[in-house]
């Protein structure tokens, strides 16, 4: 677990009265959690173990509390947007690998947050909670004025374009 992550011990008593519930976790958020709990290096899912994971995916929330976990789950959001478009920055790769220091851990905690959501839904909050992000450092595309400018399209057919202003497509979104 990385230093980033580290937070009491949470006991086995804790477990058993969860204090949040997995469906109202975003993917992004299980992922997180199931990275900052007690899932074992090299675990292998097998048909069934969803009730574990979950017991996992509580873990990791209650170690990190909702607020924090939340928090790293929009930074990660955001790290992982830019890195579909090859546009991480170094600042962005920097903070990531710090947050997340075992690359393959991080990569499985994703795979098995997913695996969780074919078994247990998210609640309309936690979905559109999932589509925010923040980013670590400016947007590099637009400067975090989160307008560009461009040549827009009005109508192809027409042939008619407007320059100006327009939402940055790389973080006019941003929480």
């Amino acid at each position: 677990m990385p230093a980033t992550l580290v937070a009491e011990h949470v006991s086995s008593v804790a477990l058993s009265v969860p204090s949040v519930s997995v469906e109202d976790l975003s993917n992004g958020e299980r992922t997180v959690a199931l990275y900052a709990s007690d899932l074992p290096d090299g675990y292998h899912y097998k048909r069934g173990d969803t009730a574990q994971l979950v017991a996992w995916i509580i873990q990791g929330a209650n170690r990190l509390g909702l607020d924090r976990l939340r928090h790293v789950a929009a930074l990660e959001g955001g790290y992982r947007r830019f890195v579909a478009r090859n546009m991480a920055t170094a600042e962005q790769e920097r903070a990531h690998a710090e947050r997340f220091p075992d690359p393959e851990r991080d990569r499985r905690a994703g795979e098995l947050a997913s695996l969780v959501t074919y078994s247990v839904s998210m609640s309309d909050e936690a979905r559109e909670r999932g589509l925010r992000f923040l980013l670590d450092g400016p947007c590099p595309e637009c400067g975090d004025t989160r307008q560009v400018w461009a040549c827009w399209a009005v109508d192809v057919d027409a042939e008619w374009y407007e320059e100006g202003y327009g939402p940055c497509s790389l973080c006019g979104g941003a929480a």
